[in-house]
């Protein structure tokens, strides 16, 4: 059962789905999650298919558009400000707990690629959060960009385009994925976000540029450690192009912990394809029934 709804995030309207078991008994209230999806996704795409699962194992999951992405306001238009994605998680949470349908005291959130470090992030502030579970986790951003080439003239682009933007109105964006042969890791990204599997039309190709000089400030990493005592639940694929990153949120991280790998997983596997997504839900149920 889906239902649309909104809510306000730093005074903006977000849009989203609420997700629930199709047999709800009257003034039952469920454990509910916060499905919080990669870089530039929006609601049809990953946390729409994980929330779906979710629902089918008995729990309320909410799949919205953060600030600036989809259906939801905020201008300029997609902008990767992952401090305003923590934010848009704790108003989802606010959210949640006024839902008749909802136990207020078992909420958890779900992140997936940089998702998995927004989720934790959140919840190290926001102790409404009781579990969080971090799938294919990008949680350390500033790593990522840094790796991408030179990042002090990313920087140098990005002050370049919120100088254009103050002069013109006019926003500069880069490709999320861009055309022409890219790293292995891109290049399976395209065969989910530029094919049939993206199923979110409202997805946009694109990336705010100045959003670079936001995603370098940010590491979940560097506050993992006062998640505790909230469980953390990290999976990935043995063969994830980000496993690193994964097995770093997960060191990083205090008890109660736990880091689960899913045989012959890459990154993009986790989005969307039943064999691995079916181990890592039933996975998470596990942890959501012993810790909520």
């Amino acid at each position: 059962m889906r239902q649309d709804i909104s809510f306000r995030s730093n005074g903006r309207q977000l849009l989203g789905h609420l997700y629930l078991p199709d047999q709800l008994a009257e003034g039952e209230r469920l454990p509910a999650v916060v499905v919080v999806g990669p870089a530039s996704s929006t609601k049809g795409q990953v946390p729409a298919i994980y929330s779906r699962r979710l629902s089918e194992l008995g729990y309320a999951a909410i799949a919205f558009d953060h600030t600036s992405y989809g259906e939801s306001e905020g201008t300029p238009r997609t902008d990767e400000d992952p401090f305003t994605k923590i934010e848009d998680i704790k108003s989802a949470a606010t959210f949640l707990v006024h839902r008749p349908e909802v136990d207020a005291t078992r909420i958890a959130a779900v992140g997936v690629c940089a998702g998995g470090g927004y989720a934790p992030a959140a919840a190290v502030a926001d102790r409404r959060i009781k579990a969080v579970a971090a799938v294919s986790a990008l949680p350390d951003l500033r790593s990522t960009v840094m790796a991408a080439g030179d990042w002090r003239a990313i920087m140098g682009a990005a002050q370049g385009s919120r100088e254009s933007y103050e002069a013109t109105g006019r926003a500069t964006y880069v490709p999320f994925l861009a055309d022409g042969q890219l790293d292995p890791w891109r290049e399976n990204g395209k065969k989910f976000y530029l094919t049939e599997r993206n199923q979110d039309p409202n997805w946009r190709n694109q990336t705010l540029l100045w959003s670079y000089d936001k995603m370098i400030q940010f590491s979940a990493l560097d506050a993992v450690e006062l998640l505790a005592p909230t469980p953390l639940l990290v999976i990935a694929g043995d063969q994830a192009e980000t496993l690193g990153q994964s097995q770093a949120l997960y060191a990083k991280a205090q008890q109660p912990k736990e880091l689960f790998l899913i045989e012959g997983g890459t990154h993009f596997d986790f989005y969307d394809l039943p064999e691995y997504l079916t181990p890592a839900l039933a996975k998470i149920d596990t942890f959501l029934k012993h810790h909520l």
